[in-house]
């Protein structure tokens, strides 16, 4: 009964959190639409915002107002910007302003424009071309951005909390606290996905790597959904390098037998098999693709739907468009909820299904 209440409340904060989300979003569009009046339409803005919504930052702000005077207030704190541009450049992200200022580094002029640093002169001035693609050289970016900051406190979350089970576990004692939480969803990746797909034989190998995949995504698309803004997992080379982890591990961990049902299958004739080969080895590339294509895709399309359904409050302007629009926002917000959990396992179950196939041992029909 504890646990069904303690599930019961975690579902209710988080839709408490969601609701604040809404509020700040609802807020900044309210004092972006003012700046526009008269130079284009609200559908417009609404859409320029949510485009600048799904970009990642160089500094992390939590919110932000706009004071009597007119002046835009940012509440956050700025990141590291590390820059390689004829040799390093660091510097902090507060010199760029959230882009309405010009950092001067070594003689050097740098502005932030569309989530993206470009080289300037000591105007900020940005040079387009005819489909009004900035032109301006872009010196290679190693900045600790916001989605990297979020990735580095996620994995030293992960680090305390699964390092303090297994000291208990090493004790011989069952997981305190929050641990205890964890354990049946432990227990469930182990049984239900990771021993059924690869085997008993096999399975404890990846275990660390499906654990670790498994709660990264999960967090990380839970903490999309709070009024911190974090947008990780929408971030396509995010979900490239995952996928392209689960490829490596699948091809590097794999069997004489993998390789020999792709290359030479047998029980084909011989044409077909040098037909076939190279599209089999296609298809090795192809899982990992749609791996990352899937969580990309899932995860981006959900930030929009949510935020375009919340612009429409803006374009109805009564209350009962803006009441059905709030609702089924907070209704799709809660569906969101579930999609964050399912990701993790769609995409931990699908790896596991190519460790599965990886290792699987040939077997002989007698």
């Amino acid at each position: 009964m504890s646990n069904i209440m303690s599930l019961k409340t975690i579902c209710l904060l988080f839709a408490f959190i969601t609701s604040l989300s809404f509020a700040q979003q609802e807020m900044h569009v309210e004092e972006i639409a003012p700046e526009v009046e008269g130079k284009q339409d609200i559908k417009t803005e609404i859409k320029e915002y949510i485009n600048h919504h799904l970009l990642d930052s160089h500094d992390f702000s939590l919110t932000s107002y706009t004071t009597e005077t007119g002046e835009h207030k940012y509440i956050g704190f700025p990141l590291p910007v590390i820059l390689w541009d004829n040799g390093l450049k660091v510097f902090s992200s507060s010199k760029l302003h959230h882009g309405e200022s010009v950092a001067e580094v070594d003689g050097n002029y740098y502005k932030s424009y569309h989530g993206k640093i470009y080289k300037t002169d000591a105007a900020g001035t940005i040079n387009y071309d005819e489909h009004h693609h900035a032109t301006n050289d872009k010196p290679i970016d190693f900045s600790i951005t916001k989605n990297v900051f979020t990735i580095f406190i996620i994995g030293l979350l992960m680090f305390f909390i699964f390092g303090r089970m297994a000291k208990n576990y090493k004790k011989g004692n069952m997981p305190k606290g929050f641990g205890r939480a964890l354990e049946p969803i432990i227990l469930y990746i182990r049984d239900d996905i990771a021993i059924p797909n690869i085997g008993v034989k096999k399975y404890k190998r990846y275990m660390p790597y499906l654990l670790t995949v498994f709660f990264f995504i999960w967090i990380i698309n839970l903490l999309g959904l709070t009024p911190l803004g974090i947008n990780v997992t929408n971030n396509i080379a995010v979900t490239l390098a995952l996928a392209l982890i689960t490829y490596f591990l699948t091809t590097f961990t794999a069997n004489k037998n993998y390789w020999g049902h792709i290359f030479w299958m047998p029980g084909v004739p011989t044409p077909m098999k040098i037909i076939l080969a190279p599209i089999e080895l296609l298809g090795t590339i192809i899982k990992p693709f749609s791996l990352m294509i899937r969580l990309y895709a899932n995860i981006t399309a959900g930030h929009i739907v949510l935020m375009s359904i919340i612009g429409l409050m803006f374009i109805f302007k009564n209350w009962l468009g803006s009441s059905l629009s709030f609702g089924l926002a907070f209704a799709l917000s809660l569906l969101e909820l579930l999609v964050a959990a399912l990701q993790a396992y769609i995409f931990t179950m699908l790896s596991a299904l190519y460790f599965g196939a990886a290792v699987e041992e040939h077997h002989d029909d007698h």
